[in-house]
């Protein structure tokens, strides 16, 4: 049995996973707390990961029927960029501040101009420092907690600590330290002196943690935690990566012409490339993948988050809003919605609001507005997809995940607007499910299994979710797409 878990920033997800057939046998998930205060932060205590991890490995071995005996290694897909700093004995110095923690975003602008610009973040790094990644973070807390700074002995991202926590080793491999800001995505090692103008006093051949390759093992867990999970003696944990890469993994996302994207709370679209993007637009994320290859990704901020404030303001729950969306032509009677509530990081408007043009008093129906919030959401992610360039234009089928997924309708929606097959695999958990695959594909290393095999075998797609585009659909859907971008560039002056 192979164990997959995904930490996420709400809830840490654990599956179990049969290694001779990639069945999920057993699941379970545990929340966490979000700490959040002003001007953006939010936190949280890498406790929140270790005890929601023995809570939802126990009740899903339970739901299993499997003795944690029989479990042979354990991979781990974690929540991107955050920053956990320890200290000599392995505690933190702060707590984990996470991905969508905005508060460091002037520290952000000071590194990128120090870098030399956007042109010199990508000739460094390969990609453009956002505030998101870790690194602004260290900056931050330099300048604003001097004494826990000076504790740092080490500086680890969240699937790490979880690694960390089992084994004892401090490593990381390159698909997740991507995002640090210090890492070169081009040759997959770290940048000691990008690393040294963000922490001039810390020594990153100590700070940082020893990159390894994303197949190899990091150990196995340590004998007194394991006899804590009722685990064996040589329970492998293998490298992991952030959600992202193991998403791609859990999707068979590991090829040309494949396209994961995911209707979560935010969108996300990954493409797999053999060999590293130069990015064109400094919102094209060139991540190595936590497999072979790289995985250029782009993040939109509002897609569930947009159409469930919609949901909300019209009054009906997620079959209702469903059968509204249904109801409405495409179009939705001629409304735009620019659905930045959250402001919006693709296009990059963080001080944005949302904003709605077209109404009258015949088509400000709750069907044409819920209609107007699934199709803006749609049309962000083919802003997104278009800035990938060749690499999505050479897609063959979408594989989508995430609550929006579930939709029929939004399903054909996403085949109309971006002119593509879309299919939803079997399992949702697609990080977590990447997890497992990652250390069945470390576990077997010395056959030689080949991630691409074992991916065909596992990963099994939905076919009653299979849906094509629409020609005639996909022809008005052009306009429609075109009355969003003028709206972007009337108000916001994107072109």
């Amino acid at each position: 049995m192979y164990i997959g878990v995904d930490c996420g920033t709400q809830s840490t997800k654990v599956v179990v996973v049969d290694g001779s057939d990639g069945r999920i046998v057993g699941e379970a998930s545990r929340p966490h707390k979000l700490e959040q205060g002003d001007h953006g932060r939010r936190e949280q205590r890498v406790e929140e990961w270790t005890e929601a991890f023995r809570g939802a490995l126990g009740e899903a071995l339970s739901n299993a029927g499997v003795e944690g005996a029989a479990v042979r290694a354990i991979g781990i897909s974690g929540q991107q960029h955050g920053m956990v700093a320890l200290d000599g004995d392995g505690v933190p110095v702060h707590p984990a501040k996470l991905w969508n923690d905005t508060e460091t975003a002037e520290w952000n602008e000071r590194l990128i101009d120090r870098l030399g610009g956007e042109q010199g973040c990508i000739d460094k790094l390969g990609l453009v420092l956002q505030t998101g990644y870790t690194a602004s973070k260290i900056a931050w807390l330099r300048e604003t907690h001097p004494q826990a700074y000076r504790r740092i002995a080490t500086l680890l991202l969240p699937h790490d600590y979880l690694n960390f926590w089992l084994t004892g080793e401090r490593v990381a491999e390159p698909g997740d330290a991507s995002g640090t800001g210090y890492l070169d995505t081009r040759t997959r090692i770290w940048r000691r002196d990008v690393f040294e103008l963000i922490a001039p006093e810390l020594d990153a051949d100590s700070v940082l943690p020893r990159l390894i390759d994303s197949r190899q093992a990091i150990g196995t867990v340590r004998p007194t935690l394991a006899r804590e999970l009722g685990l064996g003696d040589d329970v492998l944990v293998s490298s992991g990566g952030g959600d992202n890469m193991m998403g791609a993994i859990g999707t068979g996302n590991i090829e040309p012409g494949r396209v994961t994207i995911s209707l979560g709370t935010s969108g996300t679209i990954a493409v797999h490339s053999p060999d590293p993007v130069v990015p064109d637009n400094a919102m094209v994320a060139n991540f190595c993948a936590s497999h072979d290859g790289w995985l250029p990704l782009i993040c939109t901020m509002n897609v569930t988050s947009a159409t469930t404030t919609l949901r909300e303001l019209v009054g009906l729950d997620i079959e209702g809003f469903n059968r509204a969306v249904a109801k409405a032509e495409p179009g939705a009677g001629g409304i735009t919605l620019l659905p930045f509530f959250s402001g919006e990081r693709v296009p990059a408007l963080p001080q944005a609001q949302a904003s709605m043009s077209g109404m009258t008093s015949f088509n400000t129906t709750p069907e044409n507005l819920c209609r107007a919030a699934v199709e803006s959401a749609t049309f962000g992610l083919r802003y997104g997809l278009e800035l990938l360039g060749p690499l999505a234009s050479q897609a063959t089928q979408v594989r989508l995940v995430g609550g929006g997924a579930k939709s029929p309708v939004w399903r054909q929606i996403v085949a109309d607007v971006l002119d593509v097959e879309v299919v939803c695999p079997e399992v949702t958990e697609a990080a977590a499910f990447g997890g497992a695959i990652q250390a069945r594909w470390c576990d077997d290393r010395e056959s030689g299994v080949a991630l691409d095999a074992l991916c065909r075998d596992w990963v099994k797609l939905d076919e009653s979710t299979l849906t094509r585009p629409q020609p005639e659909t996909v022809a008005s859907y052009h306009g429609i797409y075109r009355r969003y971008r003028d709206a972007l560039s009337r108000e916001h002056g994107i072109a």
